[in-house]
């Protein structure tokens, strides 16, 4: 008996050596007094995901480097006022639709609605009260083969002028390989539209002193949607050929983006379109993938929307402080939102938009972090 007592003992504290954890605390508290929990999940790797109820937020992502060194790879504040005084969707979840709506505007079975418009003449990443700006529900916290946290929010019929009870959840799941699973999924008791995200800056050098353009972008891509003077996609699905937008073979983000010559350039101020992904949407594939040269560190996106929105950071002005007080400037993060393409619910040829009451809507997103040898 006791031989098999220690072995079961050996086999338990075999297997938590081993587990991911998630451990849950408290990150502050908003101005009317309710507490914003946090979850920090760690892998056997040492990458360290911080989680906010606030917004469904990333707010912080540390990995190793090639030599062990394991530091801040996301733009982030380290306190709830910053989230709250200077929005700049770090980490955000991004919602009910994330990206721009044309005027704010959209049809659905003959009706029109009308929404915030809160980027120039359009409608952006939910409005004013969106998904970003809401505390959510903290339902489970989990340790084990993977650590994992799964987080609610209902948001009512007629918010933010959007039909339908909406009911999503956010979940994420970190493993001992350093990856990071996302899931959003979303359930409504009316014909609505929906379009989730996550609004991750990532700068993988460790240091925001070191611009994120100078990392190296494979885009698995060969078509975009070009946009107008308010960044509302033209409705043409043009070929990657011979423009700054090819990254089907690896270019640094800096090599073209200073190309006059291209107008959708000079209209984004750098970056800032949807990129449409090559295979079959609703099945998980390669997206992207980013390298930090110097410090080793790469990141691969795989997801099962049809598009993602790459945007260079190109509002960044140095106005905000966020993690190791530094200052962040235009290029010192990149963006990548797996998502449905802007505008869709007034673009009948883009993917759907439209969710109704008895399906579930699904966006997965996978991040997985490793190194390069020297």
């Amino acid at each position: 008996m006791l031989a098999l007592g220690a072995s079961l003992m050996t086999m338990v504290t075999g297997n938590m050596a081993h587990a991911a954890t998630a451990v849950r605390d408290g990150f502050g508290t908003l101005a009317d007094g309710r507490a914003v929990d946090r979850v920090t999940l760690t892998g056997k790797d040492g990458t360290i995901v911080s989680i906010l109820a606030l917004g469904a937020t990333i707010q912080s992502i540390r990995t190793p480097d090639r030599d062990g060194r394991v530091e801040e790879v996301t733009l982030g504040y380290a306190d709830v006022a910053s989230y709250v005084q200077h929005p700049q969707y770090f980490g955000v979840t991004a919602g009910r639709f994330a990206n721009r709506i044309a005027k704010g505007r959209f049809r659905l079975d003959g009706r029109e609605y009308a929404l915030e418009t809160n980027d120039g003449p359009n409608h952006l990443h939910g409005g004013i009260d969106g998904f970003d700006k809401q505390l959510w529900d903290v339902v489970e916290v989990s340790s084990g083969a993977e650590a994992k946290v799964v987080l609610r929010h209902v948001s009512p019929d007629g918010s933010g002028g959007y039909p339908g009870t909406l009911t999503t959840t956010a979940t994420y799941a970190l493993d001992d390989r350093g990856v990071l699973t996302l899931t959003y999924r979303a359930t409504t008791d009316r014909p609505t539209i929906v379009n989730l995200t996550n609004h991750v800056f990532l700068n993988l050098s460790g240091d925001v002193r070191t611009s994120a353009i100078d990392h190296r972008l494979t885009l698995n891509a060969g078509r975009y949607t070009p946009v107008d003077a308010t960044l509302i996609p033209t409705g043409e699905r043009r070929p990657v050929d011979g423009t700054p937008f090819d990254f089907r073979t690896p270019h640094t983000v800096g090599a073209r983006i200073r190309d006059g010559g291209d107008e959708q350039i000079r209209i984004g101020h750098g970056y800032d379109h949807n990129f449409i992904v090559d295979g079959a949407a609703g099945t998980v594939r390669p997206a992207v993938r980013l390298e930090d040269p110097t410090s080793g560190r790469v990141v691969e996106i795989s997801t099962s929307a049809p598009g993602v929105q790459f945007y260079s950071g190109n509002f960044l002005d140095g106005t905000v402080v966020g993690h190791g007080g530094r200052v962040y400037r235009m290029g010192d993060g990149l963006c990548f939102e797996p998502q449905t393409f802007p505008d869709a619910p007034n673009r009948p040829d883009f993917p759907s938009a439209r969710l109704d009451p008895g399906q579930t809507y699904e966006n997965i997103m996978v991040y997985r972090f490793s190194v390069t040898p020297q």
